[in-house]
C-alpha cells in the first residue's frame, strides 16, 4: 500500500515549488499592481508638462416682465442663449517643478518595483526552508522506520531464545518496551511530516494544505567558501533593503530641489474663444403722450465672438518664511535618509558576518557529523552481532541504536541549518532571486 501511496504522489522539485509560490503569492501580487500603478503615473502628462484645454458650453434661459408708470409701460420678454467656449492654460516655466515632479514619478516607480524584489525574496525563502524541512522530516522518518525494523527483529530473535530457554521473560519485555517506544516516535514523527508538507503548501499559496508529494531535490550540499570582502561588495550593491533606502534618499534630495523651485517666478500663458449667441422673444407696451398705448413686438438676436491671449508672471515676495522652513525640512529629511542607510549597512555588514560564521561552523559540524553517523551505523551493525552473540545485553544494544538514532539527526540537523545559513547569505547579497 506504501508503494501505491507513493506512486500517485506528485513528484516536486524545488525549483517548482519556487514557481508555483511565486505564481500563487499574494503579497507578489499585490505588488504587481501598485508597480502598475506606479508606470502609469510616471508620465510627463501627470507631471504637469503638457497643457490643458477645456470645451465650455453654458446655457442660460429666463423671462422678464416690467411695469412701469413713465414711457415705457409694460415689457415682457423670453430669453435664451448659449455659450460656447474653449480655453486653454500652459505653465511654460515653473521653477523646473515638471522636471523634478517627473523624477518623483519615476524614482517612485523603481521603489514599488523593488517592492516586488522583496516580495520575491522572502517568498523564495519561505519555500525554500519549508522544502529542506519538509526532506529533513522525511529523512528523520526513514531513520526511525530502520530503528524500528530492527526492534522487530530482536522482538522474533527473543522469541525464538525464549523457545530454547536461553531468554526470560524480563529479556522480551525489554525488547518489546523497546519497540513501542519506536512505534511511539514514528507516529509522532508521522505527524511532524504532514506538518511540514502543510507548511510548505502553505509556503506555496496552495489551497490544499493536506497534499502530500514526492520531493525530487534531495538534501545533498555542495561546500562553497565564501570570502567575506567579495560578500560585502555583493551585499552593498544588491541588498534589497539597501537599494529601497537609498530610493528613499533620492526622493528626499528630489523633494529639496522641489522646495526651492518655489523660490522662482511662475509664467503662464492662456488663452481661448468664447462665441456668445442670445435670442430674445417678447412684447412691449408704449405710450405716446395723449395717444393710446401701442403695442409691439420685441424680438432680435445677438451674436458675440470674443478671443483672448494672456500671459501671466507670479513671484512670491513674502510668504511668512515657509519656502525657507520647507527648504530646512527637506534638507533634514535628506540628512535623516542618509543616516539611516548608514545604519543599514552596519546592521548588515554584522548580519553578514554572523550568518558566514555560522555557515563555516555549519560546514564544519556536516563534516562532523558524517563521521558520526559512519561509526554509529558500524557499531550497529558490531553491536546486533554481539548481541546475538551474547556478549552485551539488551540494554546496551539499545543504548547503540539511540546512538545511531541521535546521530542521524544530529547530521540531518547540520544539513538543515547549513542550507538556510546559506539561503540566508544569498539573500544579504541579493543573489537569491537569481
Amino acid at each position: 500500500m506504501c508503494c501505491l501511496i507513493l506512486f500517485a504522489q506528485e513528484k516536486l522539485s524545488l525549483a517548482q515549488a519556487i514557481e508555483i509560490g511565486i505564481q500563487n503569492n499574494y503579497q507578489i501580487e499585490i505588488a504587481r499592481q501598485n508597480l502598475q500603478v506606479a508606470s502609469n503615473n510616471n508620465d510627463w502628462g501627470a507631471a504637469g508638462r503638457y497643457p490643458r484645454v477645456d470645451i465650455n458650453l453654458n446655457s442660460s434661459n429666463g423671462y422678464r416682465n416690467a411695469k412701469s408708470p413713465g414711457f415705457l409701460l409694460e415689457q415682457s420678454a423670453l430669453s435664451g442663449g448659449i455659450t460656447p467656449s474653449i480655453d486653454a492654460a500652459w505653465t511654460i516655466y515653473d521653477g523646473k517643478k515638471v522636471k523634478i515632479t517627473k523624477q518623483q514619478l519615476e524614482q517612485v516607480e523603481n521603489q514599488t518595483n523593488l517592492g516586488i524584489s522583496v516580495a520575491t525574496e522572502n517568498t523564495i525563502q519561505s519555500i525554500i526552508l519549508a522544502y529542506n524541512r519538509a526532506l529533513i522530516q522525511e529523512e528523520q522518518l526513514t531513520t526511525l522506520r530502520e530503528v524500528l525494523t530492527l526492534s522487530r527483529d530482536r522482538i522474533d530473535y527473543q522469541n525464538v531464545r525464549k523457545e530454547f530457554g536461553q531468554a526470560g521473560k524480563f529479556d522480551l519485555l525489554q525488547t518489546q518496551d523497546a519497540y513501542l517506544n519506536d512505534s511511539t516516535n514514528i507516529l509522532i514523527q508521522e505527524n511532524n511530516v504532514a506538518t511540514a508538507y502543510r507548511d510548505l503548501n502553505l509556503a506555496m499559496g496552495q489551497d490544499d494544505l493536506s497534499k502530500i508529494y514526492q520531493l525530487t531535490d534531495g538534501l545533498n550540499y555542495e561546500p562553497k567558501r565564501y570570502q567575506l570582502a567579495d560578500l560585502e561588495q555583493s551585499l552593498f550593491a544588491n541588498n534589497r533593503n539597501l537599494q529601497s533606502l537609498m530610493v528613499n534618499r533620492e526622493l528626499a534630495n528630489i523633494n529639496t530641489q522641489f522646495q526651492e523651485s518655489f523660490k522662482k517666478p511662475t509664467i503662464s500663458l492662456g488663452s481661448g474663444l468664447v462665441y456668445d449667441l442670445t435670442g430674445t422673444d417678447g412684447t412691449q407696451l408704449i405710450a405716446f403722450g395723449d395717444q393710446p398705448p401701442v403695442e409691439t413686438d420685441n424680438k432680435g438676436t445677438n451674436k458675440t465672438f470674443n478671443f483672448y491671449f494672456n500671459i501671466q508672471a507670479n513671484y512670491n515676495l513674502f510668504d511668512g518664511g515657509n519656502k525657507k522652513r520647507n527648504i530646512e525640512n527637506a534638507k533634514v529629511d535628506e540628512l535623516i535618509a542618509q543616516l539611516n542607510i548608514n545604519e543599514l549597512k552596519r546592521t548588515l555588514s554584522n548580519q553578514l558576518q554572523n550568518a558566514l560564521a555560522n555557515y563555516n561552523n555549519q560546514l564544519r559540524l556536516v563534516n562532523l557529523t558524517a563521521n558520526l553517523i559512519n561509526n554509529a551505523k558500524e557499531n550497529l551493525t558490531i553491536g546486533e552481532e554481539r548481541f546475538k552473540g551474547g556478549l552485551i545485553t539488551s540494554f546496551d544494544y539499545r543504548n547503540i541504536q539511540l546512538s545511531f538514532v541521535n546521530a542521524s539527526q544530529a547530521r540531518l540537523n547540520a544539513i538543515f541549518n547549513l542550507k538556510n545559513t546559506e539561503v540566508e547569505l544569498m539573500r544579504l547579497t541579493g543573489d537569491l532571486i537569481k
